[in-house]
Parts: C-alpha cells; sequence; structure tokens
C-alpha cells in the first residue's frame, strides 16, 4: 500500500503511542504498519480490523493526513419538539397543572400528554424524559399535595389523633 509522507515513520510511531483516544490511535497504528510496508495481511493480523476498514484509512490519511482519521460529528435525528418551542414547554410545566391536566403534579405521562396536546409531538417515555433532562428537569419531584388540601386541618389533625402512628422505637427484626 502507498502511503505518502505527511509524517515520517518515527513520527506516526510516536503519534501512535502517546494519542489518548483509542480509536484514532488504532488508525494511526494501522497508517504506520502500512508505510513500514507491511502488507494489507498482514496489518489484519496486528490489528483485528477488516481489509477495506485498513485500505479506507490509509486513503484518508494520503488525503486529509492524521485530520483525515479522526471521527467526524455525527448530527443525530433531530429532535420533534423544535428548540425554539422548548423554553414555552419549560414555561409551562413550571406554571404547573391546570385543570384540563387532571393531575395534582405534572409527571412523565401528563407532560407526554401536553406536548401532544398543545405542542402536536408524540415522544416516547425514553424520548420524552431525555428532553426533561435536556431541559434541567431531573426524576425527582416533591410528594404531590391535592389541590384542596387544608394544612390547618392537617396540623389540627395530628394534635388530636391517637399516638399509634408515631414510629416504634421497638425493632421487628428478630436475630
Amino acid at each position: 500500500m502507498n502511503v505518502k509522507s505527511h509524517h515520517t515513520i518515527e513520527e506516526l510511531r510516536s503519534l501512535y503511542h502517546i494519542e489518548k483516544n483509542a480509536k484514532l490511535a488504532q488508525r494511526i497504528h494501522g497508517v504506520y504498519l502500512a508505510s513500514k510496508g507491511l502488507t494489507c495481511p498482514e496489518i489484519m493480523s496486528i490489528t483485528a480490523s477488516a481489509r477495506r476498514t485498513i485500505q479506507q484509512w490509509v486513503h484518508k490519511y494520503n488525503e486529509q493526513g492524521i485530520a483525515g482519521l479522526k471521527d467526524k460529528p455525527r448530527p443525530g435525528t433531530p429532535t420533534k419538539l423544535p428548540r425554539n418551542k422548548e423554553i414555552k414547554l419549560k414555561e409551562r410545566i413550571e406554571t404547573g397543572p391546570i385543570k384540563a391536566d387532571g393531575v395534582s403534579v405534572l409527571n412523565g405521562p401528563a407532560i407526554r400528554r401536553i406536548l401532544e396536546r398543545e405542542f402536536g409531538v408524540l415522544y416516547s417515555k425514553q424520548g420524552l424524559y431525555d428532553l426533561l433532562h435536556r431541559l434541567g428537569y431531573s426524576c425527582l419531584c416533591p410528594r404531590p399535595q391535592h389541590e384542596n388540601s387544608n394544612p390547618q386541618l392537617q396540623a389540627d389533625f395530628k394534635k388530636t389523633s391517637s399516638r399509634r402512628w408515631i414510629q416504634s422505637n421497638q425493632s421487628i427484626l428478630t436475630k
């Protein structure tokens, strides 16, 4: 295989040894071995890579040098909810549940219904939680409190109820 001399053999060897990215180091190693004059089957046995893969490494190195061996960014699938609408979703979550939501606290399924009803997008369960994480929310939430609860009545109940609800000091585990 013909390898262009972007770097000397010793430079490739040192680049291979100091590279922290394992994939890039393997690619540099393959080019280094090819520049030393090893055949493709010999490089295949040393790097445990396919023939076509090694040929692609050498081709990319010949065209662009070490930069050609680096991974290119992979854009991935675009989000279902446009980025400009994420702010509106965040505001909607911050305002809390409304009567139409039918819940006292917004949870995953309730937010999923909001996304479908108000924003016209349908997320999978994991996709929803990934979106919420990206927006800065965690999966922890405070205990829900009923909309008609009365803190004063609850405090009065605690004062007048029997003390059976107080935790016992005695361990329930037997030895």
